[in-house]
């Protein structure tokens, strides 16, 4: 009934109990409950009260009645005769007379009908009730809840709470990121723009690259998402506080993903992640693999729309052309639409392999970072190399008119800010 290894899974529990609760009088129910409970072991009171709405001394009393009909004694005789010679209590229970139709306690939403708005009205204070309520500003814990209802007449515990809010279909939830902002009406048009690039640049064998900046990682002993096989006990030590140590700094790594060999390149910087250092990683991918890969003329380069590599990044531009003019390629860019950088081949084809790889270890150096990066791989073959780019990119620096008039660049008639290409400088010998 568990769930990997955590809380048990109560739909199980929940079906049986709906299947069998409309034959079952209030003294089955409560033994059947209290069966369940034991057969659950520490915890499973509270989980059976759960699912069946049963109070604690409900189930404790038919732990009891358990108890006491399975004791190896002489039961009372059934009605209208003797027991058989022999027979004890594992075999009779104990006649009890059944509460009359409508005996009870009433339920606490019957006795005030208003309960169950008012508390969707605190849950939800924005689209059902005062948006100035006091809750809209705090946890909405079960306690909290229980104390604005209480202070507006309605006298509840936090339990009784957390069982109506389940009751409701409410449970804790954490935040997902799903809202990319708005969509650009030419966003599909873009997508299928940079797939056809993408299938015609292969097919003539030319290369294609996927480039984007990881996220910065806090060098040292500190915690890192993820678990880790360990002897049992013994969880690697890290420190209590993400203070950064400015001795050991932040890591940057920028990523370039080759699209056809399924390999990558990742230079782990140590300063500013800049449009100089997003290019120069570019050029050392190109220097220590792609031209080793590729006989070509031309490069196309899939990036995202915003960052160092941004679409509206000018110093991207000109750092573009110093590398077309160092290298002799021609470099053909295709920006994503501002908001779609999960779409890049490169956050799930590299980056978040590199997670996996290094979850659960702290990224106590830069030589540990790059060695984690260095060393993983996939079952579909993937290979990464990685070095350390302790070189200086200084922010702030501004490109100039003149110096976006030496760029050699062709914008294409669809979004040109998207689709361009720079190329060497004419007359140039490399």
């Amino acid at each position: 009934m568990c769930q990997d290894g955590g809380m048990p899974d109560l739909e199980p529990l929940q079906e049986k109990y709906n299947v069998l609760r409309p034959f079952l009088n209030e003294r089955q129910r409560r033994l059947w409950a209290a069966t369940e409970a034991r057969s659950l072991g520490y915890g499973g009171m509270a989980l059976v009260a759960q699912v069946t709405g049963l109070q604690y001394r409900t189930i404790a009393r038919g732990l009891r009645e358990l108890d006491t009909i399975t004791r190896d004694e002489p039961a009372p005789p059934a009605e209208g005769g003797e027991n058989e010679p022999g027979e004890t209590g594992r075999a009779v229970l104990l006649p009890e007379r059944l509460r009359q139709p409508g005996g009870g306690r009433k339920r606490l939403t019957d006795k005030d009908p208003m309960l169950v708005a008012e508390l969707e009205a605190l849950v939800e204070p924005l689209t059902r009730g005062d948006p100035m309520s006091p809750l809209r500003w705090t946890c909405k814990s079960t306690t909290k809840l229980a104390d604005e209802l209480r202070a507006s007449g309605h006298p509840i515990s936090p339990r009784k709470v957390a069982g109506l809010l389940h009751a409701l279909d409410y449970s804790l939830q954490a935040n997902r990121k799903t809202r990319e902002g708005g969509t650009h009406p030419d966003r599909n048009a873009q997508y299928a723009r940079i797939n056809v690039d993408v299938e015609a640049f292969q097919a003539r064998g030319a290369p294609v690259i996927s480039v984007d900046a990881k996220k910065k990682e806090l060098v040292g002993t500190y915690k890192n998402g993820g678990r880790e096989w360990q002897p049992e006990g013994s969880p690697e030590e890290v420190a209590v506080y993400d203070f950064p140590k400015k001795e050991l700094g932040k890591a940057i790594p920028y990523g370039v993903y080759d699209m056809t060999a399924n390999a990558g390149w990742v230079s782990v910087g140590t300063d500013h992640n800049t449009a100089a250092f997003a290019v120069q990683t570019i050029e050392t991918w190109w220097q220590q693999m792609g031209r080793a890969s590729y006989v070509a003329t031309e490069l196309l380069i899939v990036a995202d729309g915003g960052g160092s590599n941004g679409s509206r990044c000018r110093l991207w531009k000109l750092e573009l052309q110093r590398l077309a003019d160092v290298t002799g390629l021609s470099l053909v860019v295709r920006h994503f639409p501002p908001g779609m950088s999960k779409w890049n081949k490169i956050e799930h084809r590299l980056f978040s392999q590199i997670t996996q790889n290094w979850r659960g270890r702290p990224l106590v150096s830069h030589e540990v970072i790059v060695e984690l990066i260095g060393h993983t791989t996939t079952r579909t073959g993937l290979r990464i190399q990685a070095a350390l780019d302790s070189g200086t990119y200084p922010i702030g620096r501004e490109v100039t008119d003149e110096e976006m008039a030496r760029i050699h660049i062709e914008k294409e008639p669809f979004h040109g800010e998207w689709n361009y290409t720079i190329r060497p400088s004419p007359n140039l010998k490399v």
